[in-house]
């Protein structure tokens, strides 16, 4: 006899149905798992036969074969434990095969029997509804994640004896009920408390209203990374579609899939924010490890912020990797044993010093060494960044004024009126009302013939690119959408000219003590 079960394999966010068979039959006394390679197989074995002993269930001097297919999908991990057991009860005549024919299992077993939660559980039970599975089984630790999705029955159980009940209809374990709708506050403190910096509040303004890129250049002290660590506290919260992407990412990583507080992972609505180390490795940032490859940070910050703080201090490397996610939105990791592709909608926010010695009115650093500091930045990634602000030192007026800027909430309300005015303009909203993402032939026909003019210029003046053209006029159609203009008219277009000059002049303040004019363009 040949018992069936149910379980799902994650690889990268596919998740790809396993059918498990067991075979209970002639030959030397053994447990053999086939479909899985390397050590997982021989342990999973051990963990399995172990857990059945502990059960009660007196295995017969027989060779016990169970099968994972397909076999040429990647297994990993000890996720298939528990519908293995399932199987070989099956076969055994303990379990009949009509309570498995609708339900799935995912969960690994200990050697006492008991269930323990596995990764990657909120992708896999997305995907059972489409096979014609209403029913899944995993550890009581997985069961409320798993809830999210809708039209599953989840049911957590504790050990194999328990599943074992359930599955026989002698015991009842009531389905988990996702939690109550609901959003975490925002982290990361209040605009208001930021003094000074006109200019790079309106640039985290527009970066929020239009999900573009900034970089955020001045000496230490100033406020860059309080700036920064703001900018979610601005943003729309996400919708549950992208919520739920965001979540299955998390649960791939091995990661909490609720917001920070939350005692139960109730959907996360706060855009993420990841702030890896400068001395993270290419695979830390964008995704790798051995076997299948695991999301990166710039996954991991997917529809919320990646603040790469010491921007010039990253190895440039690593650095150049950002510039196909930046582009396409999506990262492909290559490895032995497969592609991967995870989704990368970030939006990038660094900071940076504009020289070894931190800038400012006092910097003696030479040319060359100010360059050679800035060079680390190549000129692919800078041209792919939409907002540079120079922050200057801050006056002891500023410091120590009693009156504070003005609070997130209402730069929050004119960033969800001007996403709004994008997302209803067919053809522009981007995505999610983002014109970072807008088609920029479509904004063409929205801006003023001299709007463009002063782009055009930029080009010739060799200030622009033709992709830093196109990104420029998406700025620019930002700034019409926060004054709820219908066109981009002409200072709309030098405002976005003139927060791309820090890309190509570096500090401005050097660049005009050194006599370079680059750095004395257009100014808002």
């Amino acid at each position: 006899m040949i018992g069936r079960a149910r379980t799902v394999a994650v690889i990268g966010l596919r998740a790809v149905a396993v059918a498990v068979e067991a075979h209970v039959g002639p030959g030397l006394p053994s447990f053999c798992v086939i479909g899985s390679s390397g050590t997982a197989a021989h342990e999973a074995a051990l963990r399995v036969r172990t857990s059945l002993t502990d059960l009660g269930v007196a295995l017969p001097a027989r060779r016990v074969l169970v099968s994972l297919a397909p076999a040429d999908v990647p297994k990993a991990g000890a996720r298939f434990d528990l519908a293995m057991g399932v199987a070989v009860l099956a076969a055994l005549d303990v379990i009949g095969e009509e309570a498995l024919a609708t339900t799935a299992l995912l969960g690994e077993l200990a050697l006492d029997g008991s269930v323990r939660p596995v990764p990657a559980v909120l992708p896999a039970a997305a995907a059972l509804p489409a096979e014609g599975i209403g029913r899944l089984l995993v550890a009581r630790e997985n069961a409320a994640e798993a809830a999210l999705v809708d039209g599953l029955v989840v049911l957590g159980v504790a050990s194999l004896a328990e599943a074992v009940a359930v599955l026989r209809g002698e015991a009842e374990v009531a389905p988990t009920r996702p939690p109550a709708a609901g959003a975490a506050p925002a982290l990361g403190g209040d605009l208001a408390d930021v003094r000074g910096q006109a200019e790079a509040r309106r640039a985290l303004e527009i970066a929020a209203a239009g999900g573009h890129h900034l970089l955020l250049l001045g000496p230490p002290g100033c406020g860059k990374s309080m700036l920064a660590r703001r900018l979610p506290s601005i943003l729309p919260p996400l919708d549950r579609e992208q919520a739920l992407e965001v979540a299955a990412i998390r649960s791939v990583a091995g990661l909490y899939v609720g917001a920070p507080g939350q005692t139960e992972p109730l959907l996360d609505r706060v855009p993420a924010f990841r702030a890896p180390h400068h001395s993270a490795s290419s695979a830390a940032l964008l995704g790798g490890g051995t076997g299948i490859a695991r999301p990166g940070e710039v996954s991991l910050a997917h529809h919320g912020i990646l603040f790469l703080d010491e921007l010039l201090e990253w190895p440039r490397g690593v650095l150049d990797g950002l510039r196909e996610p930046l582009e396409e939105g999506v990262v492909r990791v290559s490895r032995a044993r497969g592609l991967v592709s995870y989704p990368a909608r970030f939006q990038l926010t660094a900071a940076a010093n504009p020289c070894p010695c931190g800038g400012g009115d006092g910097c003696a650093c030479p040319d060359d060494v100010i360059w050679a500091h800035r060079s680390r930045l190549s000129g692919p990634l800078a041209d792919r960044l939409d907002l540079a602000p120079t922050l200057a030192p801050l006056r002891v007026g500023e410091l120590v004024a009693a009156a504070a800027g003005e609070s997130s909430a209402t730069v929050a309300d004119r960033v969800a009126r001007a996403r709004a005015l994008a997302a209803a303009r067919e053809g522009a909203g981007g995505i999610g009302g983002r014109n970072a993402g807008a088609d920029p032939a479509f904004l063409r026909r929205t801006a003023r013939t001299g709007a463009l003019r002063v782009l055009a210029d930029a080009v010739e003046a060799g200030e622009l690119t033709g992709r830093g053209y196109d990104r420029a006029l998406r700025v620019a159609r930002t700034c019409a959408d926060l004054e709820g203009s219908e066109l981009i008219e002409t200072f709309h277009a030098m405002e976005a000219r003139a927060h791309r000059l820090q890309l190509r002049t570096g500090n401005r303040a050097a660049a005009l003590r050194r006599g370079d004019r680059g750095g004395a363009g257009v100014r808002r």
